[in-house]
């Protein structure tokens, strides 16, 4: 598929144009929702990236990379990757989402594997693509990074090794534990807040729950619903530790983005809906745990619900 070309009917959809229509790209996707559209953009991407990889089965470790309108700093990020992690060798997937410049091409051009999604619905969705493909094609690990360079990639063997060393399902970087190289103090407030109150809601101690570089089991991504098309982290970070899989943190530098400006919008309207999918998501977690009903994919074996006992 041409980079920039409609695919099964599908022109390049803007976040903008959801949400005139009435759906914002931090929003859940409510039942009946969009749910039909989001799955046949998935189908259409997933069937153009399997059928190009053809009968490949992917490394062990997966990276995998939201990426929307990165032309300008995804490069340098690709360029660093490892080759092998914690004795892992390294595939780095790239779900371009909807992008109109030219990122989908830079990262090819850097040797990795593209996903070209055909409409553009977020970084969350992105991710969630991107899981269900490094899965589906044998990766044991996954681990996840940002396309802007806020991020360094020497860094993964920080947040794979507790995984590697059998202590840990995931694990998150944390600016507050290491260090940020960056300046907007109301986002670092919000890091300590947020922080605090996932750790009140899920009693584990949480220093920063929208860190973007992380690693895990791959199969915690199956075992977690994931519904978000925007902030997936926290979602993401919560429905691991209520599930019962053991959650860790380590230090890693979070630096100022190389290029471009930043998708998430204006920190007052970027809190306001990270704080409604947080508490959305606990409850939701909550609730099937009460209820005793399963939340995963079908066919996936979640962790242990605290609360609930195996029988």
């Amino acid at each position: 598929m041409a980079r920039g070309s409609p695919a099964a009917g599908f022109g390049r959809v803007s976040v903008a144009e959801r949400e005139v229509a009435g759906t914002d790209d931090g929003d859940e996707v409510a039942e009946g929702d969009e749910v039909d559209e989001v799955d046949e953009v998935d189908e259409v991407a997933a069937g153009a990236f399997s059928g190009a990889l053809g009968s490949r089965r992917l490394k062990p470790l997966t990276v995998v990379i939201a990426a929307y309108n990165e032309e300008e700093a995804i490069e340098s990020v690709l360029r660093a990757m490892p080759a092998e992690v914690c004795g892992l060798g390294v595939d780095v997937l790239v779900v371009v989402d909807g992008a109109d410049d030219a990122t989908a091409a830079v990262a090819r051009r850097c040797g990795v594997l593209v996903c070209d999604v055909p409409a553009n619905r977020g970084q969350g969705a992105a991710l969630r693509l991107g899981y269900r493909l490094a899965r589906t094609h044998g990766a044991r690990f996954i681990a996840t990074m940002d396309a802007d360079g806020q991020y360094d990639p020497a860094q993964l063997a920080a947040v794979m090794a507790p995984i590697v060393a059998g202590r840990a399902d995931f694990v998150s970087g944390s600016r507050r534990l290491g260090e940020a190289h960056t300046t907007d103090r109301v986002r670092a407030t919000g890091v300590v807040v947020f922080g605090r109150l996932i750790s009140a809601l899920t009693g584990q101690r949480v220093t920063d729950p929208a860190n973007g570089l992380r690693a895990m089991r791959a199969e915690v991504t199956a075992a977690v619903e994931l519904r978000q098309a925007q902030y997936q982290a926290t979602e993401l970070l919560i429905g691991a530790a209520l599930r019962g899989f053991r959650i860790a943190e380590v230090p890693v530098t979070m630096y100022q983005r190389r290029a471009g400006t930043t998708k998430k919008g204006g920190n007052l309207g970027y809190g306001a809906r990270v704080g409604r999918v947080i508490i959305a998501t606990w409850w939701r977690e909550r609730r099937a745990m009460r209820d005793g009903l399963p939340v995963g994919l079908p066919g996936r074996l979640p962790g242990r619900l605290p609360g609930r006992r195996r029988k």
